[in-house]
């Protein structure tokens, strides 16, 4: 498996929130790397409030978190967020956190399809009773990067789990509608794999959790995130990116972020 990127896709306004952070990926140790694509650390020490703001990728997250001037670390689960994923970070804090790969978080959660998940968050503990306020103190309390691993690790490993082909297929299949732009039509995908359009669909409900249609159209607009700037000609990208007209890349752009592309090019410029 590949090192983790250190790309800043999904994050709105990524300038203004690594000013405020030390954010940090790191590889989990090497079994649990085809289901766990990274882990990512958060520390802040902020004068004042700031709201980060994510487009979610279709990925199940597992937090270990402290906010240290409102009480005591907690563990947090959160499925596949649909819209705009706000945290609103104050104080001192810290976050330890593990981002499934797309696909690979049912082996851990065999008796529910990921769709189940899709949309919540809720306390770790009511689907990993490990995850308790404890485990959390153990994993985000260490000062150094390397102890805070060492624990994220040892937690998932003592985590049962059996490989699962199905879930094997729904990871490389979202790893290659992510990497390969030319993937626009989900009939298209599913004739490639052999799939009748409604297997596919099925396979994205049970191990990821959203449709295809929903990856497709969530890394376009990934894509023009990262793109986005005063200079961009977004008629050529919502061609690159396979919309059939700017007014469409434009349209969901908007309803995703909050903003039309301009004015976040115009916001993120300043």
């Amino acid at each position: 498996m590949e090192a983790p990127r250190q790309d800043t896709r999904g994050i709105v306004d990524p300038s203004g929130l690594l000013r405020r952070v030390r954010f940090r990926r790191h590889a989990p140790a090497e079994p649990l790397r085809r289901y766990v694509e990274w882990y990512w650390l958060i520390d802040w020490d902020l004068p004042e409030p700031y709201a980060s703001h994510i487009v979610p990728h279709p990925s199940v997250n597992l937090t270990f978190q402290w906010d240290e001037d409102e009480g005591g670390p907690y563990s947090e689960l959160t499925g596949v967020a649909l819209g705009l994923y706000t945290r609103k970070l104050t104080g001192r804090g810290r976050v330890c956190g593990v981002k499934f790969r797309p696909g690979g978080f049912r082996p851990h959660t065999p008796d529910a399809p990921v769709s189940h998940w899709t949309g919540r968050a809720l306390d770790a503990a009511e689907v990993f009773p490990a995850a308790t306020g404890d485990t959390a103190r153990t994993i985000v309390s260490p000062a150094g990067d390397d102890a805070r691993v060492a624990a994220l690790d040892a937690f998932l490993l003592a985590l049962p789990h059996e490989p699962d082909p199905q879930a094997d297929l729904a990871v490389d299949l979202v790893a290659r509608i992510r990497a390969d732009r030319t993937i626009r039509r989900v009939a298209g995908l599913a004739r490639d794999e052999g799939l009748s359009v409604r297997a596919l669909q099925r396979l994205f409900s049970a191990y990821v959790g959203v449709s295809p249609k929903w990856c497709i159209l969530r890394y376009r607009i990934h894509d023009a995130l990262e793109r986005a700037g005063t200079d961009v000609d977004w008629a050529t990208l919502a061609q690159e990116l396979g919309y059939a007209d700017q007014a469409h890349l434009v349209r969901d752009f908007t309803s995703t972020i909050g903003v039309s592309p301009t004015a976040y090019a115009r916001a993120d410029s300043r």
